[in-house]
């Protein structure tokens, strides 16, 4: 029987653990996508314990900052609200969260959270709800005392060499116009993310046009046209601060071509409070992504798009803790034939972005890896993307599943790796999981005789799918 979290932990075979530990393991981190706060980067914050680094807590507006994963986690075991995102005493949540691990056999967070103790702690102690107030003080202290545990400490401990935040186009980015002007030894850079402009059915909308319009001196904007101007226009902005990628946090991908005129009149409804049919909606919808894509292109930005989720799908939780606070699930979507159809115009004018697709949906991998594959081109290897599995689908089963589609049908050797998406910190440990991960499927084929042991072409693979491949994509220097 092997040691718990050893130093070849989910290396299962001898090719496995010379890829990793030869070529994996003391590579850089580009971390392309992110929830991570510019202003905690800049303060270079440092935390009190280690119940604020994990399990977060409230900002000055009310909604929430923290790991979500970690709280789905607590409330399965039983724990109440109050505990998990309530005003409950920091020790009594990191307890209840200890009691709760303890339990989760099989989930990643279990490696992910026992890697973390042990990358930045020292602690190889498995946590449990019994060992809880030692590992609660000995992290504490060093918190409050390791001048390698403040926010920028941590970044640099985990060699990170590249941030992608994710902010909101009406964003003023001062926090990343202060960060750009120190030597940090990383670069952050802000990512575009302009769902609120595109979901034109969802709660908010015409408040948030409004607001898009302030940030340009208007009063409001008055047609669907105008909003692509003015995106276009905050693209600039985000350009000139370094912006590399585009987010999009989209339920499923619509294409329905339409006239001006039925975009516009979307618009009008949405923005004086009255309903808009679907078909309307998604005619304004595939206008505004059609021009942002077309922008990016021009730009060289990177369009991600991220759907087949169901969000806030506990109504009264919603109406109690608002959004991103765990309540989330995949959905089953039926939109393949749009995304080609979607990719299909804009490659008629030369405008397709290099673009990363990634589903919730694991049985999506295929269908999207086939849609890619009718879309590359020369202008970089491997310019159109599946993404790496994702939120609920970042397990060793996820990964695997996502790499196998991409081996099978695609180009596994160009793909740009892993993504936190997380909140937190400490979660660079998850690039390493996944480096593990990668190193031991492709381990396993080579000593199954499925592909040689070349050592060039291996080295070439793992070092690009670990870091070259996303550091040439992004254009990081």
């Amino acid at each position: 029987m092997r040691n718990f979290m050893d130093d070849d932990l989910m290396l299962y075979n001898e090719t496995a653990k010379h890829l990793y530990h030869d070529y994996a393991e003391d590579l850089p981190i580009i971390d392309y996508h992110c929830h991570i706060s510019p202003q905690e980067i800049y303060e270079d914050r440092k935390y009190d314990n280690i119940a604020q680094i994990w399990l977060g807590g409230r900002n000055a507006d009310g909604s929430y900052f923290g790991d979500h994963y970690k709280w789905r986690l607590m409330r399965s075991n039983g724990v109440p609200e109050e505990t998990v995102t309530g005003s409950a005493e920091p020790f009594e949540k990191f307890k209840a969260f200890a009691a709760a691990l303890e339990m989760a056999v099989g989930n990643p967070m279990y490696h992910w959270s026992n890697m973390e103790l042990k990358k930045y702690f020292d602690i190889e102690e498995p946590l449990t709800e019994a060992n809880a107030q030692s590992i609660w003080e000995r992290t504490s202290y060093l918190l409050q005392n390791d001048p390698n545990l403040t926010v920028r400490g941590i970044i640099r401990r985990s060699g990170v060499k590249y941030v992608g935040t994710t902010d909101d186009p009406i964003d003023s980015l001062e926090w990343h116009e202060k960060l750009a002007k120190e030597d940090l030894g990383f670069v952050v850079c802000p990512s575009y993310r302009p769902d609120k402009a595109i979901n034109i059915t969802k709660a908010g909308f015409a408040d948030y046009i409004r607001k898009l319009a302030a940030s340009f001196g208007k009063e409001t904007l008055s047609s669907a046209q105008e909003v692509c101007d003015a995106l276009n226009e905050r693209i600039d902005f985000f350009k000139a601060h370094g912006c590399k990628a585009s987010d999009h946090g989209i339920d499923y991908i619509c294409f329905r071509k339409g006239s001006d005129d039925t975009a516009d009149e979307a618009f009008r409804k949405a923005m004086n409070g009255e309903s808009v049919s679907l078909e309307e909606a998604e005619v304004y919808q595939t206008k505004v992504l059609l021009s942002l894509a077309r922008k990016y292109h021009k730009e060289n930005i990177v369009m991600e798009l991220h759907y087949s989720c169901t969000r806030n799908v506990n109504e009264r939780m919603f109406a109690k803790e608002g959004p991103d606070t765990g309540f989330d699930m995949i959905a089953k979507s039926s939109c393949g034939d749009q995304l080609a159809m979607l990719f299909s115009e804009l490659d008629k004018t030369g405008e397709l972005p290099k673009t990363i697709v990634f589903s919730l949906d694991h049985n999506d991998f295929n269908q999207i890896t086939t849609c890619l594959g009718a879309f590359q081109s020369d202008e970089v290897p491997g310019k159109m993307q599946l993404g790496a599995a994702w939120w609920f689908l970042d397990t060793r089963d996820g990964m695997e599943e996502q790499m196998k589609a991409l081996g099978n049908l695609g180009l596994l050797g160009n793909f740009v790796g892993m993504l936190t998406d997380s909140r937190s910190f400490l979660s660079y440990a998850r690039h390493d999981y996944f480096r593990r991960i990668a190193c031991n499927l492709i381990g396993d084929w080579v000593e199954k005789g499925e592909y040689p042991a070349n050592e060039i072409s291996l080295r070439k693979i793992v070092y690009g799918i670990s870091y070259g491949n996303a550091k040439r994509y992004f254009g990081i220097e």
